[in-house]
């Protein structure tokens, strides 16, 4: 049985040949004939020693190796794609609005873009603040393409503040070991991240319209949701 149920109706929608951007360890169950190839940050023997707590067999083997907010998408043609899947990845990227223009290019017209984030009152991220469009606005304004200190330093003092407690903590260490995981760097609900992407598609000017949705308060988890693009 799927870990991810609510996920199924919007992976329903998909058709032809696509692509999953960051599937690490939990590939998208995509109906029969769908064709994904898959892209991610890390290969797979790096992912086993950077996450020693998982079953080292159960990451995806990457198609592709690249960094998503070092242009690692350059190299795709535009519209290549009939559908991109991007679950639990732009909250640990440095730019997410760039990410979202960078991947909306690569989906044909009325093709679809599935993504997900973890909605905070869910997760160890709950007692975060939710990250403002304003501070993701300047981020993409000042093409920033790396997460700061202070992102991870906010990770590390809301999610394990115990670590501050003890005087002989190797904090740096700790801040280098976050760096290394990609932990997450912005944070939000399924209603900001909702009205997040939203002014992300009338900031590139892309047409989108959701068709299947499902929030943290129904599933326990995330919000999730299928949009199809250019769909005027």
């Amino acid at each position: 049985m799927s870990a991810t149920p609510h996920r199924l109706a919007g992976y329903s929608e998909l058709r032809g040949e696509g692509l999953e951007i960051g599937a690490f360890n939990h590939p998208a169950e995509l109906p029969t004939g769908c064709r994904v190839r898959y892209f991610d940050v890390m290969a797979v023997d790096e992912a086993r020693r950077r996450f020693p707590e998982m079953d080292p067999n159960c990451f995806v083997t990457p198609d592709f190796l690249g960094d998503l907010d070092r242009d690692g998408l350059a190299s795709f043609e535009d519209r290549s794609y009939s559908f991109v899947i991007l679950n639990h990845v732009l909250e640990h990227v440095a730019n997410p609005i760039a990410v979202l223009r960078e991947v909306c290019r690569l989906v044909r017209k009325g093709g679809f873009l599935v993504l997900s984030v973890p909605d905070k009152n869910f997760t160890f991220d709950r007692a975060r603040d939710v990250t403002t469009w304003e501070h993701l606005f300047r981020e993409y304004l000042e093409g920033v393409r790396e997460v700061t200190d202070e992102h991870y330093m906010d990770f590390l003092t809301k999610v394990a503040p115990e670590i501050f407690e003890d005087p002989d903590r190797d904090i740096p260490h700790d801040l280098r070991r976050v760096r290394a995981r990609h932990e997450h760097a912005h944070v939000w609900t399924s209603d900001s991240f909702k009205a997040f992407l939203i002014r992300v598609f009338r900031l590139i000017r892309i047409p989108a319209t959701c068709v299947y949705e499902s929030v943290g308060s129904e599933n326990g988890i995330e919000y999730f949701a299928a949009w199809r693009l250019r769909s005027n």
